[in-house]
């Protein structure tokens, strides 16, 4: 089973098409769509770390979500911080496509591997506020809940983690603390656009590998996590 990455597909909803942040956006989803279908076959896996759709209301989100289950593999969702049409996880996975599922302080054991994760936080920093850092332990949290749940369906599987923001920086370890403590092997994350996409952490760190798959970042192609 191959598993591949991508994030921040930002899909319409009918209203905000991307080609407003630059011509390279243009018809952005039809190139990931291709690659998709000349790359995933359907017992792989694709994770999509956090913004999925511009959609403010799960019902309005439902056609963006079609368009991704009507893709071969298994799709493994996580809230970003334009997900607003992410309800209750309950109604979520209610309305998923099949073979669409969403992760949210609990883990999945697919293909012999773990996979945990939580949205993540702006890391601390010279002007972090108070309400910040209440909303980054609160993730921190989150994150260890989702990996305690993970470890419970396998004692000896390998971990990936999902999280949205970027779990650390250069200058600021942020979640890796966690991601070590807990053994994990690898991990993806989005939000990032533009140029900041280029300054972002990659490959190992510690006794983590991470990956930035923010698509614009990946030329709106699937990034390859682990081969056949």
């Amino acid at each position: 089973m191959a598993v591949y990455a991508i994030a921040d597909l930002h899909l319409p909803a009918k209203q905000k098409p991307m080609d407003v942040f630059g011509d390279h956006w243009k018809d952005h989803f039809q190139r990931i769509r291709a690659d998709w279908l000349e790359k995933v076959s359907p017992g792989d896996l694709v994770l999509l770390p956090g913004d999925l759709s511009w959609a403010m209301r799960l019902e309005d989100a439902l056609e963006d979500l079609r368009s991704i289950g009507a893709l071969p593999g298994t799709k493994l969702l996580l809230r970003g911080n334009h997900d607003y049409w992410w309800s209750s996880i309950g109604r979520v996975r209610r309305a998923l496509p099949e073979g669409m599922f969403a992760l949210q302080n609990d883990g999945m054991l697919i293909g012999g591997r773990l996979y945990a994760g939580s949205r993540g936080w702006t890391l601390p920093g010279p002007e972090t506020t108070e309400d910040d850092m209440r909303i980054y332990n609160r993730e921190r949290m989150r994150l260890e809940m989702s990996l305690k749940h993970a470890r419970r369906l396998s004692e000896t599987a390998p971990i990936t983690v999902m999280l949205h923001y970027p779990p650390l920086t250069e200058e600021e370890p942020g979640f890796s603390d966690i991601l070590e403590a807990w053994g994990v092997d690898d991990c993806v994350y989005g939000h990032l656009h533009g140029p900041s996409i280029y300054g972002a952490v990659r490959g190992q760190r510690g006794s983590v590998r991470y990956h930035q798959v923010s698509c614009d970042g990946l030329d709106f192609k699937l990034y390859t996590l682990y081969g056949d």
